[in-house]
Parts: C-alpha cells; sequence; structure tokens
C-alpha cells in the first residue's frame, strides 16, 4: 500500500483503533444482525470517534477521503463484519452515495443523499429482477417506466434487493421507451419506499447476514413518481449505472480483504500456540504454505485494489473494466485466505468458538453478487481480445511475435 497523506493515515490510524477496541468487542456473534439500538450507538461512537463515513463528503457531514485512498479506511472497517455498516460505508448505501454526490441535483442531495450519509436513513438500489429479466445482464431489464403527465409510471418486479425491508428509499433502474427528446433505454428512479405502488415480497434467505433489511423481492404496480424524481437525464440509465457499479465493487473487494487479514489473524494466532507432532502448528511445512499462499493473495488483492482505485480516479471508463479484474481475483482470493484459516484452526473452525465460518458466508456470495464472476471472465476475456484485434489491425502490432527458430 503506497504512502497515505497525513490527514488519511491519521484517519485510518482513528479506524483501526475504532473498530478494534469499540467495534470488535461489540459484535452480536454469529448472525452479525445488530439491534437498531446498538447499531445507534455504534454509529453515534463512530461520529464522536471522526471516522463516520469516511468516503462521503465532508459538506454532508462525511470525511471527504477520495476513492484512490478508500482502500486504507474500508479495509480497516472491513476487519469486523459489522464494522462497514457502524461506519455507514456499507453496501447498499455506500454505492448510493457515490453515485448520489455525482449526479443527482441540488434538491434530491439535500432530501435523499445528506440524510442517508448522517445515518438517519438507509436504501435500497433495485436493478436485478427474476430471470428472465436483468440479473448479470442488465440489458435484459423488464421493468418499465413509462411517461405520462407530471411524471412517470413504473411497474416490475425486482429480487435481491439488499436492505429493502429496512429502506426510506430506493434506486430503481427501469427500461423506458423513446419519447419527446428522450432516447429509449433506462432512467434511474428515485422513489420513495412508502409509494403506495410499492409493495415488498418474500424476503430471499442468503447466507450472508450483514446487510440489514435482507435481500427481499419487492414489486413496482403502477407506481407514480414526479418528473423530480428522475436521477440523472432520462434514457441515460446504463451509463449512470457504471458510476455505481465499478467502485461498488471494489468496495465489497476492500472490506472482505480486511475480514480476510482478520481471519488470517486468528489462524496465526492458533498456528503460534497449538504443538503438534511435538511442534508448533505454525513450524509444519504445510502449515507455512497455507500461510504464505494468504499473504500472497492477501498482498495481491491488496495491489489491484490500489491500481483500480487509481483508475476510477484518474480514468472512470478503465477503472469500471479493471473493476471486473478486482471483483473476480479478490472474490476468489478473499474466499481462499478464509477457508484455508479455518482449515489451519481444526475443528474450531468450523464452530461458533470462532467467528471464521460466519465469516465465509458473508464472503462467498461475493462471487455471485455484483455481477457473477463467470459473467465478469467472459467480459475480461473479450476486451482482451478486442484489444488484440485492434493493435493488428492498426498495424502498431505484428502477429509474428512467437518468435523462435524453426527449420
Amino acid at each position: 500500500m503506497s504512502a497515505l497523506p497525513p490527514e488519511v493515515e491519521a484517519l485510518r490510524a482513528r479506524t483501526r483503533d475504532f473498530i478494534r477496541n469499540v467495534v470488535v468487542p461489540a459484535e452480536p456473534g454469529p448472525d452479525l444482525r445488530l439491534s437498531e439500538e446498538l447499531r445507534a450507538t455504534l454509529m453515534a461512537a463512530a461520529k464522536e470517534a471522526g471516522v463516520f463515513a469516511p468516503h462521503a463528503p465532508r459538506e454532508y457531514g462525511g470525511q471527504g477521503v477520495p476513492i484512490e485512498h478508500w482502500s486504507a479506511i474500508f479495509q480497516e472497517a472491513g476487519y469486523s463484519p459489522i464494522g462497514a455498516v457502524v461506519l455507514n460505508c456499507m453496501a447498499p448505501d455506500e454505492g448510493n452515495m457515490h453515485m448520489l454526490n455525482i449526479i443527482a441535483t441540488a434538491a434530491q442531495k439535500q432530501r435523499y443523499l445528506a440524510p442517508l450519509v448522517a445515518g438517519e436513513v438507509r436504501s435500497c438500489f433495485a436493478m436485478t429482477e427474476p430471470h428472465p429479466g436483468a440479473g448479470s445482464d442488465p440489458d435484459a431489464l423488464l421493468t418499465e417506466a413509462v411517461r405520462v403527465e407530471g411524471g412517470w409510471v413504473i411497474n416490475g418486479h425486482k429480487r435481491f434487493i439488499s436492505g429493502a425491508e429496512v429502506a426510506a428509499f430506493s434506486i430503481v433502474m427501469a427500461r423506458n421507451d423513446a419519447s419527446e427528446g428522450v432516447p429509449a433505454g433506462a432512467t434511474m428512479l428515485l422513489v420513495d419506499m412508502d409509494n403506495p405502488g410499492i409493495r415488498i415480497g418474500e424476503q430471499i434467505h442468503a447466507i450472508d447476514r450483514a446487510i440489514a433489511g435482507g435481500h427481499p423481492h419487492v414489486h413496482f404496480e403502477d407506481c407514480f413518481v414526479a418528473d423530480d424524481a428522475v436521477l440523472g437525464a432520462p434514457g441515460e440509465g446504463f451509463r449512470y449505472a457504471q458510476v455505481r457499479l465499478g467502485p461498488a465493487r471494489l468496495t465489497h473487494c476492500m472490506r472482505w480483504l480486511g475480514l480476510a487479514r482478520r481471519s488470517l489473524d486468528i489462524a496465526l494466532d492458533r498456528v503460534n500456540e497449538r504443538e503438534i507432532f511435538g511442534h508448533r502448528l505454525g513450524e509444519l511445512g504445510i502449515a507455512q504454505e497455507m500461510i504464505a499462499q494468504s499473504v500472497i493473495d492477501i498482498e495481491t488483492s491488496d495491489a489491484i485494489i490500489a491500481k483500480t482505485a487509481a483508475l476510477l480516479e484518474t480514468d472512470p471508463k478503465a477503472g469500471s473494466a479493471m473493476s471486473s479484474v478486482a471483483k473476480v481475483h479478490c472474490s476468489e482470493a478473499i474466499f481462499r485466505v478464509i477457508d484455508r484459516s479455518i482449515q489451519l484452526c481444526g475443528g474450531d473452525g468450523v464452530t461458533d468458538n470462532l467467528p471464521l465460518a460466519s465469516f465465509m458466508n458473508e464472503v462467498r456470495p461475493f462471487r455471485i453478487y455484483d455481477g457473477s464472476n463467470e459473467t465478469h471472465k467472459w467480459a475480461i476475456s473479450r476486451r482482451a481480445t478486442s484489444r488484440r484485434r485492434k493493435e493488428v489491425a492498426s498495424g502498431a502490432e505484428r502477429m509474428d511475435i512467437v518468435g523462435g527458430g524453426g527449420s
């Protein structure tokens, strides 16, 4: 990790101290569900400690850290599975804050962003749909937004809408037809969750627990919103989605990498204490191999996160593409670290005596959430082959680069 500006390093140090000395002792156990009372108490303590909302603008009560330095802070927050919740930098709110800050009007920021940053309300992002609707393929979007006098009417069925049960508002992605200067495409709309046209359906019981409000189905049934509910320009929703999705993939990597670091710390404490066959476990070659591979997975993940964050700051298009690489690598590497840590801890690793099993439940879905790894690998491959074709076609590169002799 490169050197941080002094003020960011000071925030990182405060965050580390706060998470390890205040949040970790308050963790609610394997279920990871915070009561509203405990959440409010810990959030108030985070504000008092000056570590609340590290990524959010200062004008709304955040710490104003630029995205290229988020990782150092988010990894410290992620050392506890509830750390990001307490610091108000947890999905889906964190991604929504980032997008609102970039796209929203001044009035929308006052109505939605300010209370979200303050931790007074929570939000959700409604894009995923039941098959054959939008999942890993946003172009399959079926939910429709139709222009009417004074606004829009939304009809559609969403699922896996994280946090919907406790959200005050949703950012809804809906397909729209061309009309009066609006191109056909997708439109993002800000919808209050008490709108009579919204119905929260069946809860989906996934293995992760840290996101409050679960992952339920959400139904939009003749849901009317006024014209001022449009986030950004109508018809441009797919383009705006990249503003949110690229950084959101990366912040998942950051948070879960913090959890991988804690998992390895737990395993290291165990192998330094436990003796087997006359030796400390950490002195045995097979354990040393597992430890070394985990260190390698953590350090390579850290490096790719740093590169992607820098690109998102300077070249958002390239950064969004690189976030696919980071998402795939980190989600698989982090899982391996936690899995090895469980193995090194033996029987206790799969029990509630240690938190490792609950950590694994939190990180396993990340290989599916935010686009399955297989979908990202397809996109990564497609970009690579397209880039090479263009290089060869332009004459900038020759195809006979393999070299070597032969008769």
